[in-house]
């Protein structure tokens, strides 16, 4: 797996646990400018709406939010699976 997406899915692995912040996860992924230029610009698009929506979601208590954190942190782990796939192909 690319270095970059195996950091990422650890990040993301460590935010779902509780073990860092949404604001460092999303920092970490918004500097991934070297992977997203390896991806199709869509990959961009979508991860930088994800992560928009992830940022927005924390301001909130857990669920109250419009965005749920465990549905986005899934749709997260769904981009890093397509990116994979996109980079293996």
């Amino acid at each position: 797996m690319n270095p970059s997406l195996t950091r990422l899915d650890a990040a993301l692995t460590d935010l779902q646990a509780g073990q860092i912040d949404t604001r460092r996860f999303v920092a970490l992924a918004r500097d991934q400018t070297e992977l997203l230029e390896q991806l199709p610009p869509r990959y961009a698009e979508v991860l930088h709406g994800l992560l928009d929506r992830l940022e927005s979601s924390a301001l909130f208590d857990a669920e109250s939010c419009s965005f749920s954190q465990r549905d986005l942190t899934d749709s997260m782990r769904l981009w890093l699976d397509k990116a994979a796939t996109q980079l293996q192909a």
